[in-house]
């Protein structure tokens, strides 16, 4: 531990599970105090725990379901109420629908992606706004990745959320700079809970991402993810805003084959 965020406030929403845990572990790590968020409220409690036991920092978890404008707002408003502002806010929590090809998705499953996703992030940024621009300064961390690079399979409405994420990123990083508010994204690719849901639905996903990645494993959440999150959040990021890391051992290059092994039965299933 370096201390790199000594002092700092963050918030990680999604922050108890798959990516967002590792996530939560590496701030704490360097020092920050933290609200966990997510819809599993005794799971949020049980990793603040963890974390003020492992790394002596302060740690609350909280329920909260970042598809709810209220719940969000609430949320903002118990970091600052319970550490004295807020300095840090990563945009973990999403939602991956079930995987149906694009003219059998729903409504309802765009409707929930983009609140979770979108509008979570949305909501969360102008309610973080003000207590940043009182602290002189902050980081906002969103979350992007490489399925809508790719266009992949089966995730069209993750896909849409996902490039919206970049383009709010950019207005955020614009708009917000005059007031030392860096907002960035990150692409990660790593064994969180989409990640391990492709592994358990799509048979040899593991063995064929592996393959192509220049790395050849599979990120940790704490270990490869988390630190990248650190640095965004950190002020040795302090001249960089605006951007979209890919962090996924270079999964970016070669990217993935997405193409459903099932096809023919997804094809035929409104038949």
């Amino acid at each position: 531990m370096s201390g790199l965020l000594e002092g700092k406030v963050a918030i990680v929403t999604g922050g108890a599970k798959g990516l967002g845990h590792g996530i939560s572990r590496a701030l704490a790590k360097e020092g920050a105090s933290l609200l966990i968020s997510g819809r599993d409220g005794a799971a949020t409690a049980k990793v603040a725990a963890e974390i003020e036991r492992d790394f002596g920092t302060k740690a609350i978890g909280i329920a909260a379901d970042s598809g709810v404008k209220e719940d969000v707002v609430g949320m903002v408003q118990q970091a600052v109420d319970t550490f004295g502002g807020l300095d840090i806010l990563v945009n973990n929590a999403s939602l991956l629908s079930a995987g149906v090809l694009l003219e059998h998705k729903t409504d309802e499953m765009l409707r929930r992606t983009l609140e979770i996703g979108i509008w979570g992030n949305w909501w969360a940024m102008q309610a973080a706004f003000p207590h940043m621009k009182a602290r002189g300064g902050g980081s906002v961390i969103n979350f992007s990745s490489i399925d809508a690079q790719t266009g992949a399979w089966l995730h069209s409405d993750y896909n849409i959320n996902k490039l919206g994420i970049v383009g709010l990123t950019r207005s955020a990083a614009v708009e917000w700079g005059r007031y030392n508010i860096r907002v960035n994204a990150i692409a990660p690719t790593g064994l969180g809970q989409v990640f391990a849901k492709l592994v358990d639905e799509v048979p040899g996903f593991m063995e064929t991402v592996v393959a192509s990645n220049p790395l050849k494993r599979a990120g940790d959440p704490e270990k490869d993810i988390g630190p990248v999150v650190v640095f965004l959040a950190s002020d040795m990021a302090r001249f960089v805003t605006g951007e979209m890391i890919n962090v996924d051992g270079g999964q970016n290059l070669p990217g993935y084959v997405s193409v459903p092994h099932n096809l023919e039965e997804l094809e035929g299933s409104a038949a």
